[in-house]
């Protein structure tokens, strides 16, 4: 253990040599007193002074880190040491601006792949890392993907074809009956998992169901035939008493859904746009899409995603689930059996 007159000497000595310009002797010398006594914030504070005048940037880094971390939990430090843990902060932020830009400059933007450019945008703390959070059911294995891109889908074309016929359909349900469209949180629904959400019960955000929780509403298929037999070839993931839900997704002018996480990660989430008169987005983990009318849009909904409506007129999509891809057929019988049995069991 270094006596007390032995950390005066070595911080005079570390002082003495920083003046002179010895940046490395400087540094020894003061982490022999940091050895001794890691909690010297004024030690920390000029070993990340002498680091940065050296050239020695990952230590400085560290020093200085350690300082900003000490000092937040020592409130009322004098003037001197205030003014250092700010020239601290000010080279922390000039240290992760040029190591952004060399990394930048590897590889230029415009040739980088989408999901490289992504994964460069996480290491740089520029957007956090979005992973699959379902409320009620997870399934190991599956890729992490925000957005899917719709053609690797064969029924989407085709989908994507009938899309002014759905709209006509849609156009007569509106005109004729607009109290069937629902508040589509409602007290029961379970959906977003709170019952104070600023939507519930509220028709900003509603629907009007062809199928809701797996069970066909067969009165409001019969007013759209279309619609219903343009989904026959779409891979719905059918689990009794639990999906898929298709529905006509209304959202008034201004509405937001805020962010929240969908129930189980074994479907993804379709949209078909039908009535985009402005500016409405969605956003998934990192990434935020703009309907465009007939493009159809496909999400995995257990990343967290919201979505608003920024035009002065309705915006109108049919959502509907379908089954991961990456599901076999035998898991999604077996994911089908147990959602359609979940609730008919109770824990012990």
């Amino acid at each position: 253990m270094t006596d007390a007159l032995s950390l005066t000497e070595l911080r005079q000595t570390a002082l003495a040599r920083a003046r002179s310009g010895d940046w490395s002797g400087a540094a020894a010398a003061l982490r022999t007193v940091l050895a001794d006594t890691p909690t010297d914030l004024g030690s920390l504070l000029l070993l990340g002074d002498v680091s940065h005048s050296g050239g020695d940037t990952p230590s400085a880094s560290d020093a200085y880190r350690a300082a900003l971390s000490l000092a937040a939990q020592a409130p009322n430090l004098p003037a001197p040491v205030q003014a250092g843990l700010q020239r601290a902060q000010a080279r922390l932020a000039d240290y992760a601006s040029d190591y952004a830009a060399r990394l930048d400059g590897l590889i230029p933007p415009q040739q980088r792949t989408a999901r490289f450019d992504q994964s460069l945008d996480i290491l740089l703390g520029r957007q956090p890392v979005y992973l699959q959070e379902p409320r009620r059911y997870y399934f190991p294995g599956l890729p992490q993907i925000q957005f899917y891109d719709p053609a690797a889908f064969d029924w989407v074309p085709e989908l994507e074809a009938r899309t002014p016929d759905i709209q006509s359909e849609l156009r007569a349900v509106l005109s004729e009956d607009q109290a069937s469209f629902r508040p589509y949180i409602e007290r029961t629904s379970g959906h977003l998992g709170g019952q104070d959400h600023h939507l519930l019960d509220n028709t900003d955000w509603s629907a009007f169901y062809l199928w809701k929780d797996g069970a066909k509403v067969e009165a409001n298929c019969a007013r759209c035939p279309v619609t219903t037999a343009a989904l026959e070839r779409v891979p719905l993931d059918f689990a009794e008493g639990k999906c898929p839900s298709v529905l006509f997704s209304v959202l008034k002018p201004g509405a937001h859904i805020p962010p929240h996480n969908g129930m189980v990660n074994t479907r993804l989430i379709c949209h078909l746009p039908l009535i985009v008169p402005g500016p409405a987005w969605l956003r998934v983990g990192s990434e935020t899409h703009h309907w465009q009318e007939g493009k159809i849009v496909i999400f995995d909904d257990t990343i967290e995603h919201e979505a608003k409506n920024e035009a002065d007129q309705t915006r109108i999509v049919l959502l509907f689930d379908i089954w991961r891809p990456e599901l076999t057929e035998q898991e999604r019988n077996e994911v089908a059996t147990l959602l359609g049995a979940i609730d008919t069991f109770s824990e012990s």
